[in-house]
């Protein structure tokens, strides 16, 4: 008999958890009525989650940290101005420490690389909440909005992705195709997504039946799909490159015009924060079609399915 596989210590990639997502957006959903209904239970009692972040935050930290209030536990959080990695201590050292005080480590880095490495050196679990490759939790939340908005089913609906083939992006694929959701990404050429994340997601979409494509035309993603999504055109890091950046996604901003082309019931999400007036517009963001805010709101229960998922006991 083939023993059964170890449970997954770390979520470093949505492909960490892609046969479980599903699942996890359900614990989601459940979550999310808990805190509405007043109803929270403190199943992360006694539980302590480190943070360290290397880039600012907003939906991020505040995310963690009333996520595991919520849940009966706590959060330190740990600036690297403030921790000895600052001043020449390496993450595998850091990891190990931290491994004797703490139950879990979220970290929000520049460098994947650096994550893989406190992943390796940690005894515990380890989170990323961004680097330069994936934002898993980013789009834990997103699935879970669209979850909720399509009634519970990613079959027969489409995402359309519109600007840059970023970390953002890069997760969004392993997830889309990880549920069985089509994604159109319409990207310059300049900046397509990574080829081995496309490989990677086109091997998870033969499992699910999604169809993943990439393009450059962002009316041939948009013209019927249910959703569209964007992001920033100029990322933290990238801001010497912003004036080649800015003439090269001319063309990619998410307006009225753009969103007329989608199917009428579709709505638009942004993971912010948002530069109005570049890659969306203020008449999109703050109109009907926005699912922005619920998107920003959800956040907060998909970082309690993704603690409970790693820091709560399997049969608790």
């Amino acid at each position: 008999m083939t023993p059964a596989a170890a449970p997954t210590k770390d979520f470093l990639s949505i492909a960490d958890l892609a046969g479980e997502m599903v699942p996890l957006l359900d614990r989601a959903g459940r979550l999310k009525a808990e805190r509405k209904s007043g109803t929270v239970r403190p199943t992360l009692a006694g539980k302590n989650l480190a943070m360290i972040f290397e880039k600012p935050s907003t939906r991020t930290r505040t995310s963690f940290e009333v996520a595991m209030n919520d849940l009966g536990g706590h959060a330190l959080y740990l600036s690297t101005r403030d921790l000895q990695l600052g001043r020449g201590e390496t993450i595998g050292d850091t990891a190990r420490v931290l491994s004797r005080y703490v139950d879990g480590i979220c970290y929000r880095a520049m460098r994947h690389a650096d994550v893989l490495a406190l992943a390796r050196a940690a005894s515990i679990p380890v989170i990323n909440a961004l680097d330069d490759l994936e934002h898993p939790c980013e789009i834990v939340a997103d699935l879970f909005t669209m979850h909720e908005r399509w009634g519970g089913t990613f079959r027969g609906h489409r995402l359309a992705w519109i600007g840059d083939g970023n970390n953002v992006l890069h997760s969004l694929l392993l997830g889309a195709a990880a549920v069985g959701l089509d994604l159109t990404a319409a990207t310059p050429t300049r900046y397509r997504p990574r080829p081995e994340i496309l490989e990677a997601a086109e091997r998870l979409a033969r499992t699910s039946g999604a169809h993943l494509s990439v393009t450059t035309d962002p009316a041939e993603a948009a013209r019927g799909a249910d959703a569209l999504y964007t992001d920033v055109w100029v990322s933290m890091g990238d801001e010497a490159e912003e004036a080649a950046r800015l003439e090269a996604f001319r063309g990619y901003q998410i307006n009225e015009e753009l969103v007329g082309m989608a199917s009428p019931d579709a709505f638009v999400l942004h993971d912010l924060p948002a530069h109005r007036g570049q890659e969306i517009t203020d008449a999109v963001i703050d109109g009907s079609r926005s699912a922005v805010w619920d998107q920003a709101e959800n956040r907060l229960h998909a970082t309690k399915a993704i603690l409970e998922r790693l820091l709560r006991p399997r049969d608790a």
